[in-house]
């Protein structure tokens, strides 16, 4: 394993933490270091400083890399992505792992090039060959501090040459999903469900306590004591800010990826014959915060904006207003 090439392409705001935890590991066993790519190349500076080693094109991370991963921001650039590692070159012995929420039939199709695109050389039965699914739970501080959770779906080959990378180097446990590809984006899309749906009835939980004179405090306080850190922690994006950064600021999950999966899943939800009604509401409140405040980042928890306004209240929280301020 020491002597395998890993590649990475995309670092966006799960890339970056990801692919930095990644080269860390690769320098403490004496690996080759991280060749990676990304559409804006000075994002690597911090994995220069790490000792990666940049490349100009997707291309030139799938020609040097053996075991290649990939954390891009929706289906269309998957595609392309895909594209260009099949016309690269020979994928032959290659592992192409993508980390990406997409539509679980964009990661059949995108799973199919990659195998069609391989098996033109060496017999798929031989292993020599795959590509395998692996979307993360978590958000980007989680992706910093290497406690994602991975699941993974794909060639047991596949999963098997890559699983040194993930549990305690990017993530804190993996998720096994089987050979089925769609699987694994299945899941994660279902957790993506969850996530929206406690943004939702967390946010108007606080509107209710602002509104009624309860207080955001006391209520952030129960959350934490009744169902632990993980819901305390979707509270803390509203109390502190976060669902509306400051206009030179960056969102933790940028709302235009939230609404892309909240769509994929709805979408899927309404091929297998069932009703995600929390969702859709999440989804229309995500889509109002967008028009009302089209000029800055936002967070995917920016529906408390909308159910702040829709409540009498402003979309900014006053200590959003006094950080804007200063």
């Amino acid at each position: 394993m020491a002597a395998t090439q890993v590649g990475w392409i995309g670092l966006g705001s799960m890339g970056i933490g990801m692919s930095k935890n990644l080269q860390k590991y690769l320098s403490s066993v004496s690996a080759p270091p991280l060749i990676y790519t990304n559409r804006t190349l000075s994002r690597g500076e911090p994995l220069d400083a790490l000792g990666a080693v940049s490349a100009q094109t997707v291309g030139d991370v799938a020609k040097k890399s053996e075991i290649i991963f990939s954390c891009v921001s929706n289906d269309a650039v998957l595609q392309q992505v895909a594209d260009e590692i099949i016309a690269s070159g020979s994928v032959s012995g290659k592992v192409y792992v993508d980390c990406s929420t997409v539509h679980p039939d964009t990661s059949v199709a995108v799973a199919k090039k990659i195998s069609e695109a391989g098996a033109e050389f060496v017999a798929e039965e031989l292993g020599a060959n795959a590509s395998t699914k692996a979307p993360v739970f978590g958000a980007a501080p989680m992706a910093e501090a290497g406690k994602l959770i991975f699941v993974t779906a794909g060639p047991a080959t596949a999963t098997a040459k890559i699983a040194p990378y993930l549990s305690g180097v990017m993530g804190r446990s993996v998720i096994d999903m089987g050979a089925e590809v769609s699987k694994s984006s299945l899941l994660k899309i279902a957790g993506n469900i969850c996530v929206v749906s406690f943004m939702e009835v967390i946010s108007e939980a606080h509107v209710f306590a602002e509104k009624t004179g309860l207080g955001s405090a006391i209520l952030e306080q129960m959350l934490g004591d009744m169902f632990g850190p993980v819901v305390e922690s979707y509270s803390k994006r509203l109390t502190t800010g976060a669902y509306a950064p400051a206009p030179d600021g960056k969102a933790g999950f940028d709302v235009a990826l939230a609404i892309k999966d909240a769509r994929h899943a709805l979408n899927c939800a309404e091929a297998a014959g069932t009703k995600l009604e929390v969702s859709q509401v999440a989804l229309k409140n995500m889509e109002k915060a967008q028009s009302l405040v089209p000029d800055r980042p936002l967070d995917s928890s920016s529906m408390y904006g909308t159910i702040r306004s829709e409540a009498g209240l402003d979309f900014f929280t006053d200590l959003c207003k006094k950080r804007d301020s200063t």
